[in-house]
């Protein structure tokens, strides 16, 4: 059995592997104004210090994509709680990664992946953030691979990729890189 310690330092090397290779090879139209990023959670995760993420997102100088920072945990707050909401719906659904949202990025994801769901404007939970009842609402059915929002006129949309692993993730967003024109 892992040490709680081995399982966090595992979680910020895998989460380091992907990042780094989102940096590599995602297309960087990808990357929302606000910066694109990637979150992995420790098994059993149940607060922002049990998620690590990218601080300060993946963002695009100089036409290229890098980090903004080190990948550690409790760093990234919109994530970790999307992350940890996903979690509350299937716990093994560690890794949650947000890029923008187009529907080009969108009708080639509806090809790869086996269900997408959209987050419902319409009604939302009294108390409760937006974004929070969005994704809860999106995985009360169980969790799909993949989650959008298309936005309003005041915040540009997202699309949020979901899956086990970190590095599962970032590969599927490469493949997506590699199919759009």
């Amino acid at each position: 059995m892992k040490s709680p310690e081995h399982e966090r330092r595992e979680v910020v090397t895998r989460l380091t592997e992907a990042a780094d290779m989102l940096s590599e090879s995602m297309d960087v139209r990808f990357v929302p104004s606000m910066g694109a990023n990637i979150a992995y959670a420790i098994k059993g995760a149940r607060d922002g210090p049990d998620v690590a993420a990218v601080p300060g997102g993946l963002r695009v100088y100089g036409g290229r994509i890098h980090r903004s920072g080190t990948c550690a945990f409790d760093s990234g707050e919109e994530i970790i709680r999307i992350v940890l909401t996903v979690m509350k719906f299937d716990p093994l659904m560690r890794s949650v990664a947000v890029i923008a949202y187009s529907k080009e990025f969108l009708d080639v994801l509806m090809d790869m992946f086996i269900e997408c769901r959209e987050v419902d404007h319409t009604r939302s939970a009294p108390g409760t953030s937006a974004m929070d009842w969005g994704i809860a609402s999106s995985c009360s059915d169980g969790v799909p691979e993949v989650i959008y929002d298309k936005g309003t006129k005041e915040e540009n949309g997202m699309i949020y990729l979901i899956g086990e692993d970190v590095v599962e993730v970032a590969n599927n967003i490469i493949i997506l890189s590699h199919r759009i024109e």
